[in-house]
Order: structure tokens, then C-alpha cells, then sequence
């Protein structure tokens, strides 16, 4: 009775090599939005230092989002040839000297290590959902959620702690972003194991999934819903980042407060980043969570829109929720609607490269928008019109279907 026990407490204990790969998409998750959130609040200090054009420092910002627009469809085959954990590593030590060249003195460096990091970042957004479908394919959604919150996570303290930093610690601008790269460094270190023990494995398990499960997802009418979904999700949330400080001043709220009311935005969705994945992985079909989506967008934005300034933080906290809830499905579709790790490279690879897109391009349609009305009304009908989009192509993404698979 007792061996009996002792077989039964083995097979339930989890390896030690499953607890280092958790850690690795940990460490690595965080590595992925706080590079890009810390520099946004450093803009007017880079832009004054450097003696570049407010044109030329929003390109700080808009580059990285190129590059995973220009990258992210290769990524899978990258991974396909390399095997997923090699490459992820080369990424990161990519993204660790593309900090660092950005932290030095001078435009050129500035441009040059943005550009470095922002190729690198694009390798990981695309290959961590693959690599959870293929790693832990009966805990996507709990996966897809510790994932999500630690990117989150972080990149909400990076946007916060970058003034102190840089003014208060009196590392200055450089020293604020330069400091990202021993995150990015500890991030090498935990993966290195993965490196060398599993890349044989991947490049076995990739020969037979090519072989057996090849599918073009740039012919399937489900994957460009759930592309969309995610472009959509995207543009919104990078609108919002961008103007919701604007679009607050001119109902008279002073800069400050207003700046307080974005981080708030952000705290608010990062407790849905990990319980809507979560929920999602358990459903068959995503259409009621993609439902309550749309309601909370168009509830926030017609709040901003027509209700009350005195409880504009609620309108506020429900965009966030919303975002949450948003950015939450789009990162499980990429597993739910695939049938292998390489199906969910290739879609992940193709919903980022268009969703980045959108991404980079919303910010300056609003904004051009608003410069040609003065006016924030136009703007938030167009982010109302999205969110009625989001809904369409969500039901279609949410549908319990297979890329690749013959239609029902």
C-alpha cells in the first residue's frame, strides 16, 4: 500500500524541468512590454537631450510596432528550421543588446537599439503562444494567463517608475531604459536550459507536425478573423494609450490627474488578462466572453463620449476591463483555433504582423483626425465603429473551429 502511494505522489508531482520552463515564459513574458511602456513617459527628456522633433521622438514608439509588423510572419519558420527555444534565445540576447545600444548617447544609437528590440520582442510575441500549445496543451488558458499578467504587469511598473528613475534615482533617460537590459539578461540565464536540453526534441517534433498538420493560414477565412480580432484589440488599446490623457485634458482635467487615470485604465485590465484565458480555455465557444467585450468598449467609450465628467473614472476602469477582456481573447485564439504548435506560430505570426500594423497606424489616424475636426468627437466615433467590428470578426474567431479545417 505504501509503494502504491509513493507511484501515485510521483506521478502527480510536476518535473523540475516543467517548473523551469514555466519560469522561463515568465521572465521572458515581462521582458515584452516594459522596454516599449518605459519609454513614453521619458519622450519630452529623450526629445530635449537628443534635440529631435516631436515627429522623430513619436517614431521611438512607432518603430518597435513596425518591426513586429515587418517580422512576425517570418518567426514561424524561424522556429520551424531553428526549433522554438534556440531561437527564442538568440531573441533575447538580441533584445538585452538592443537595449543597451539604446541607453547610449546620440540619435543614431537611439533609433538603431529601438529597432534591435523591437525585432526581438517580435520573435517572442509570436513564439511563446506556440510554444505553450505545444508544452502544455491542457492548460492553455492558465498558461495563456500567467503569461499575459506578467507582460502586463510589468509594463505597467515600467511606465510608472521611469520618471523616478530617470529624475529621482538620477539615472537620467538613459539609465531609466538602460536598466531593462538586466531584466532581459536574468531572462538568457533562466533559458539557457531550455536551449540545451529540448532543441533536439523540437526539431523532431517540428519535422513530423510539417509533415502531418501544414496548413496556410493566410487562405483561411477563420485565421483573418482572428487576425482582425487582434488588430482591432490592438488598435484600440494603442489609441487609447496614445490619447486618453488628450481626450481627458479637454474635458478639463489637468495633466496630472489625467496621466493617473491611464495608469488606472491599465491596472484595471490586468487582473482579466489572466482570468478571461482562463474562463475562454473551458468554453467550447468564446462568443458570450467576446459579447461582454463589446458591451464594456462601447459603454466606456460612449461614457467618455456623453457621460458625466463626475464619474469619468468609471467609464475609464471599464475601458480597461474591456481591453483586458479584449487582449485576453486574443491571445487564447491563437491556441484554441489551432491544432499544433506550428498552426499556432503561423497564426500567431500573421495576427501580429497585421495587428501591429494597425497598431502603429491607429495612433496617427486619430490623431490626424482630431487636428482636422479640433475636436475629440470623431475620434471616439471611430473607436465605437471598432469595437462594433471587434464584435463581428469575434464571433467568427470565437466559433469552436479549427484553422484549416473543412467548414461544419
Amino acid at each position: 500500500m505504501p509503494n502504491q502511494i509513493e507511484k501515485n505522489q510521483k506521478k502527480q508531482a510536476v518535473p523540475s524541468s516543467t517548473w523551469l520552463i514555466i519560469l522561463g515564459i515568465i521572465v521572458i513574458a515581462a521582458n515584452l512590454r516594459a522596454p516599449l511602456t518605459s519609454v513614453g513617459p521619458l519622450v519630452s527628456l529623450i526629445r530635449d537631450d537628443v534635440h529631435i522633433s516631436n515627429t522623430l521622438a513619436g517614431l521611438i514608439t512607432t518603430v518597435p510596432l513596425l518591426a513586429f509588423a515587418l517580422l512576425s510572419p517570418l518567426v514561424p519558420k524561424l522556429g520551424r528550421k531553428y526549433g522554438v527555444e534556440p531561437v527564442i534565445c538568440f531573441a533575447l540576447i538580441f533584445l538585452t543588446v538592443g537595449i543597451i545600444i539604446r541607453s547610449l548617447s546620440g540619435a543614431t544609437n537611439l533609433y538603431i537599439g529601438t529597432a534591435i528590440l523591437g525585432f526581438a520582442i517580435a520573435v517572442c510575441n509570436v513564439l511563446l503562444p506556440s510554444l505553450i500549445k505545444r508544452d502544455f496543451p491542457n492548460k492553455i488558458g492558465s498558461m495563456t494567463g500567467i503569461y499575459s499578467i506578467s507582460m502586463n504587469l510589468c509594463g505597467a511598473i515600467a511606465s510608472g517608475i521611469s520618471v523616478p528613475l530617470a529624475v529621482g534615482a538620477g539615472l537620467k533617460w538613459q539609465g531609466a531604459l538602460g536598466i531593462w537590459g538586466i531584466l532581459s539578461f536574468l531572462s538568457i540565464l533562466c533559458w539557457l536550459p531550455q536551449f540545451r536540453n529540448r532543441s533536439k526534441q523540437v526539431s523532431t517534433s517540428r519535422n513530423k507536425e510539417s509533415i502531418n498538420n501544414d496548413v496556410n493560414v493566410w487562405r483561411s477565412s477563420l485565421a483573418w478573423q482572428v487576425t482582425l480580432f487582434m488588430g482591432i484589440q490592438s488598435m484600440i488599446f494603442y489609441v487609447l494609450i496614445a490619447w486618453l490623457p488628450e481626450i481627458l485634458k479637454q474635458q478639463g482635467i489637468d495633466s496630472s490627474q489625467s496621466g493617473w487615470y491611464l495608469s488606472i485604465m491599465q491596472l484595471a485590465l490586468l487582473p482579466f488578462t489572466f482570468i478571461v484565458p482562463v474562463i475562454a480555455g473551458r468554453m467550447s465557444s468564446q462568443r458570450s466572453l467576446v459579447t461582454i467585450t463589446t458591451i464594456l468598449l462601447l459603454t466606456g467609450t460612449l461614457g467618455l463620449l456623453y457621460g458625466s465628467t463626475n464619474i469619468i473614472l468609471l467609464w475609464i476602469i471599464i475601458l480597461g476591463i474591456g481591453g483586458g477582456f479584449a487582449f485576453g481573447l486574443s491571445m487564447m485564439f491563437f491556441g484554441l483555433r489551432t491544432e499544433n504548435a506550428h498552426q499556432a506560430a503561423e497564426l500567431s505570426g500573421m495576427a501580429q504582423s497585421i495587428g501591429y500594423l494597425l497598431a502603429a497606424i491607429g495612433p496617427a489616424l486619430i490623431g490626424y483626425l482630431h487636428d482636422g475636426t479640433n475636436s475629440w468627437t470623431l475620434p471616439l466615433l471611430i473607436l465605437l465603429g471598432a469595437s462594433v467590428l471587434l464584435f463581428l470578426f469575434g464571433i467568427g474567431a470565437a466559433k469552436n473551429q479549427f484553422v484549416g479545417a473543412p467548414k461544419k
